[in-house]
């Protein structure tokens, strides 16, 4: 199983996913022109995406994946209230604890915290090599479920959104700032670090620390941080402009 961004961060997030047979999409917040640009870096064609998977319905995640779906003929699968909120009249209706087979993809559908219609996120899991690999963005807490969800994993992208002093002393207006820092917004350097704490991390040969704000965080700040932690392997800093290559899990 390999993952590759192209993108990733408030202006725009794209996650792919391939097996031996299979290639999924996650989210699409980048305009169809953009998305043929920068896929290319990935050496994919995009008539090669089986399905998107969108996580929420706000324009970082999902500002292209009519378009792209459209143009391609590619399936969209997303929660009844994600799609009502995009107005999507074609749609595959998925909901938090359902598990999807897409080839030797296997993906289970992740209920989160944040301030949207009906978010989720996602596990998947290729099915040959047994390997996980966990999906996690956009979510405002750390629950219970999350943690059991994300135990165990061999890799995993997950949200450093903002530095706490960053986002205090920045020029954001109060209410964005609320809403960033809330229980359904994002989650701070230090939640992610504390979730990473709490979950067994003895196989994660690959974590990918993701959504950083260009504004409210640092990638210096995020790599101090996980200085903390015995990683099997260097973690990867996603970016908004490049996002990243295939990496293999």
């Amino acid at each position: 199983m390999q993952i590759a961004s192209i993108g990733s961060g408030s202006k725009g997030n794209a996650t792919l996913l391939r097996s031996a047979d299979s290639c999924l999409l996650v989210d699409c917040g980048f305009s169809l022109a953009q998305f043929e640009k920068r896929i290319q870096r990935l050496q994919l064609d995009p008539a090669a995406i089986n399905a998107i998977l969108v996580t929420h319905e706000h324009s970082d995640h999902a500002a292209g994946v009519c378009r792209l779906a459209d143009n391609y003929q590619i399936p969209l699968y997303t929660t009844v209230g994600t799609a009502n909120a995009l107005q999507l009249t074609e749609y595959r209706a998925i909901n938090g604890g359902q598990q999807l087979q897409f080839g030797d993809l296997a993906v289970q559908v992740v209920t989160v915290p944040h301030d949207a219609a009906e978010p989720v996120q996602f596990v998947f899991t290729d099915q040959q090599s047994g390997r996980r690999l966990g999906v996690l963005t956009d979510s405002g807490h750390v629950s219970p479920h999350m943690l059991q969800m994300y135990d165990g994993l061999h890799g995993l992208l997950l949200e450093f959104n903002y530095d706490k002093d960053m986002l205090a002393q920045g020029s954001y207006p109060p209410m964005l700032k609320q809403r960033i820092a809330g229980s359904h917004g994002h989650l701070s350097n230090e939640q992610s670090l504390q979730l990473l704490q709490k979950i067994d991390i003895s196989a994660l040969d690959c974590l990918i620390a993701a959504h950083i704000s260009e504004n409210n965080n640092s990638p210096d700040i995020v790599a101090g941080l996980l200085e903390q932690l015995e990683l099997n392997a260097p973690p990867v800093l996603a970016c908004q402009q490049q996002g990243f290559g295939w990496i293999n899990i």
